[in-house]
C-alpha cells in the first residue's frame, strides 16, 4: 500500500461499532465529529453512523472502488479556497496531538501534565505572511469562537493598518512539535473603551490554559496604551456552546445578558492576578508601530 501506519493520526481497528470509533477518533484529535467524513463501503454501516452521528459527513459511494475518488472528490468535503503551510503541516499536527492525549491519559496530574509539555506561545500582530490563514480561522472556527465575526482577507489586511487595533496571531510549540498557529484576537478601541472583538482557538489546544496567555499579553499591550479596562462579548450559536463561560472563567464580571443568551463582559486591569499559566509567552514582534 502507499499509505503506511504512520500516515494514519489515529488508527481504530477493533471490533466496536463505527459511531463509537468515530466518537474516539474526534477525542483523541480534540475536533467535532461534524468535521469528519466517514467512508465506507458497506451500505448498512453507513446508514448506521448517519443514524447514529448525522453530522458527520457520509457519502454515497459506488460498488466499484476503483470509483471511490472520483465520488469523494466530486463530493467537496475537501475543497479548499486557500492552501497554507499549516495546512499542509495538518496531519503532523493531528499526529502529535494523539500523542499528547495518550500522555495526558496516563497522568493524574493535570498541572504536571501541563508543565511536561513544555510550552511556549509565540505572539505577533497580524502581518502578510499570517494573513491568508488569519482569515481561514476566522471564517472556518465555529466551537472556541466567541463572537464568531466573519471578515474577508481585505478585511483583515485592514486590521493590520489600524491605529486603534490590537491584532494577535498566535502559535504553539511544546515537546512535541509545532501545533501552528493556534488563537486569533481582534481587539479595537470604539469611542473611549477597548472591546475584544474577535478571539478564536484551534480546539486542538483546549484545556492547555493558552487562553490565560493570551489574556495576560493582550493585558499588557492594553495597559501599555493606558487602558485600566477591557470588553468582551459572549455572541452565542448552535456550535460555540463550549465557551459561555470563557470570559467568566478569566475573572471578567458580567455587564448585561440579552434574552437571546448574548452576554457582555468587563475586566478590570488594575485587579488581575499574576500570570501563572505553564506557558512561557515569545513576543515574536511587539504590536506594529502603527498600533502603537
Amino acid at each position: 500500500m502507499v499509505l503506511r501506519e504512520e500516515h494514519i493520526a489515529v488508527f481504530q481497528a477493533n471490533w466496536v461499532d463505527k459511531a463509537t470509533n468515530l466518537r474516539a477518533i474526534a477525542k483523541m484529535l480534540n475536533i467535532g465529529t461534524d468535521a469528519l467524513v466517514f467512508l465506507d463501503d458497506n451500505p448498512t454501516e453507513r446508514h448506521m453512523v448517519r443514524r447514529e452521528l448525522p453530522e458527520v459527513a457520509v457519502p454515497e459511494v459506488p460498488d466499484d472502488p476503483a470509483l471511490f475518488p472520483l465520488y469523494l472528490s466530486l463530493a467537496g468535503y475537501f475543497d479548499a479556497v486557500a492552501f497554507s503551510a499549516d495546512d499542509e503541516k495538518r496531519s503532523e499536527f493531528y499526529r502529535t496531538q494523539a500523542q499528547r492525549l495518550a500522555l495526558q491519559e496516563s497522568t493524574s496530574d493535570l498541572e504536571g501534565y501541563l508543565k511536561s509539555l513544555d510550552m511556549t506561545l509565540h505572539l505577533s500582530p497580524f502581518d502578510k505572511i499570517g494573513r491568508s490563514r488569519i482569515t481561514q480561522l476566522i471564517n472556518k472556527s465555529n466551537q472556541f469562537n466567541l463572537t464568531t465575526r466573519r471578515y474577508t482577507e481585505a478585511e483583515v489586511a485592514a486590521f493590520e493598518n489600524d491605529p486603534d487595533a490590537i491584532t494577535l496571531q498566535a502559535r504553539l510549540i511544546d515537546c512535541f512539535g509545532d501545533n501552528g498557529m493556534i488563537s486569533v484576537i481582534i481587539c479595537r478601541k470604539l469611542d473611549e473603551n477597548w472591546v475584544i472583538d474577535t478571539w478564536l482557538m484551534s480546539c486542538r489546544v483546549l484545556g492547555r490554559r493558552v487562553e490565560d496567555a493570551m489574556l495576560d499579553f493582550l493585558s499588557k499591550q492594553l495597559g501599555d496604551r493606558g487602558a485600566t479596562e477591557v470588553f468582551g462579548s459572549y455572541i452565542p450559536t448552535k456550535r460555540n456552546g463550549l465557551v459561555q463561560g470563557h470570559y467568566a472563567s478569566l475573572g471578567f464580571a458580567l455587564i448585561r445578558a440579552a434574552d437571546d443568551g448574548t452576554t457582555h463582559w468587563r475586566l478590570d486591569l488594575t485587579r488581575r492576578p499574576p500570570y501563572n499559566a505553564p506557558i512561557r509567552i515569545a513576543a515574536e514582534a511587539e504590536v506594529s508601530s502603527n498600533q502603537k
